[in-house]
This record gives C-alpha cells, structure tokens and sequence, in this order.
C-alpha cells in the first residue's frame, strides 16, 4: 500500500493550491479517503474526508468553503483544493485511506502518506 502526495510547497497568502494523493496497492473503491494536517507544535487534525463509493465529502471545520476534496477513481487519486490560503494553513498536509468505515478520524485510518509541506506566507 502507498499513499504519495504532491503539490505542497510555498505559497502567498490570499493564493491557491491543490494538492494531490495518488495511492496504489489496494482497491481504491473500497476505501475512504481523508486529508490531514499537522502545524508545527500542533497535533495533527482533519481537514476533509471522501466517501470514493458515492463521493460525498465530509468537511469537520467550519472553512470548508476553503477547502474541496475530490477524487478521480480511474487514477485512483484524491485531491484536496485549498483557495484563500492562510498562513494558519501552514502545516505538513497528510493522505490516509480508512477501510471499514467513513468515519475521518485519525484513529481509524489505515494507511497514511509522507506528508507534503505547505508554507503560506504574507
């Protein structure tokens, strides 16, 4: 099982970016997926979740016009659109695949990526 981010990087406040979750090794249609992240002295907290079955997504906090998940299951990618970022945004930005539930809760995700930087700056 893999879970490989990428589009994280430096990035002006006020701006976008769309981060991506390519995952190979398991069946992608049988599996949730989320975003995560974790800020510097901060524990790791959710950010968004999709269903791939049907697609519904799953935003805990209240800036989720902030943020988009979608996922394109022919390339069994995720991806998580951030606009309007900032610098509280700054934080390594995780892929986890839960299988047996929908449930966007850390303790229950199966398979986590590496992680990829995203820095917002003013």
């Amino acid at each position: 099982v893999q879970l490989v981010e990428s589009g994280g990087g430096a990035a002006q406040a006020g701006g976008s970016l769309r981060l991506s979750c390519a995952a190979s090794g398991f069946t992608f249609d049988e599996y949730n997926m989320g975003w995560f992240r974790q800020a510097p002295g901060k524990e790791r907290e959710r950010v968004a979740c999709i269903s791939i079955s049907d697609g519904t997504p799953f935003y805990p906090h209240s800036e989720k016009g902030r943020f988009t998940i979608s996922s394109d299951n022919a390339k069994n990618t995720v991806y998580l659109q951030i606009n309007s970022l900032k610098p509280e945004d700054t934080a390594v930005y995780y892929c986890a695949a839960e299988r047996t539930t929908f449930s966007c809760l850390e303790r229950l995700m199966d398979h986590w990526g590496q992680g990829t930087q995203v820095t917002v700056s003013t």
